[in-house]
């Protein structure tokens, strides 16, 4: 059971690794034509970007079923239960606390929580598929850094006139 626990625990962890690289490289690279709508002010309650929730619960999915019924074994469920309470803090931490998709009255007052909003809330001051900063979700560096980081982004955005590229703007 104590190395059941552990599984789950590492899942937990590893996620965040995960979520780094696909928002970093996946959702800001090739899967921007779903990701882009949550870069975009919201016209209703779901955007495209909620699609990549069920594509990163099937693998949960998966294996909790293959653990229960299939042949993989305890294991699997352990995975499968890492990556389902990830999505969880995510929904909980991303949705409702940062963009506000559920009404709720929690104001950030730790350091880690103000820093972490704040930090999610400077990825989206780059609407650009481009030059975007502060990949992770419950990992962020200190907010100083991320102001110089996107004072650097969006003078790279610019052409020496000050105006963006056409191919800057087609890009995104």
């Amino acid at each position: 059971m104590l190395n059941l626990l552990l599984i789950w625990f590492l899942t937990v962890l590893a996620m965040e690794g995960f979520a780094y690289v696909m928002h970093r490289w996946v959702m800001h690279g090739p899967g921007w034509f779903l990701h882009k709508s949550h870069h975009r002010p919201r016209n209703g309650a779901f955007e495209l970007n909620d699609l990549y929730a069920l594509i990163f619960a099937l693998p949960s999915v998966l294996l909790i079923n293959r653990g229960i019924v299939g042949d993989l074994g305890d294991w699997a469920i352990a995975v499968g239960v890492g990556i389902a309470t990830y999505g969880m803090i995510y929904f909980g931490f991303h949705d409702v606390i940062v963009h506000r998709r559920m009404k709720h009255r929690y104001i950030p007052k730790s350091n880690y929580m103000k820093r972490i909003v704040q930090a999610h809330r400077l990825h989206h001051a780059v609407e650009s598929k481009y030059h975007g900063l502060s990949f992770g979700f419950l990992v962020a560096p200190p907010v100083d850094k991320l102001l110089v980081q996107l004072e650097s982004s969006r003078a790279r955005l610019r052409s020496p006139t000050g105006q963006e590229t056409p191919a800057q703007s087609e890009a995104s």
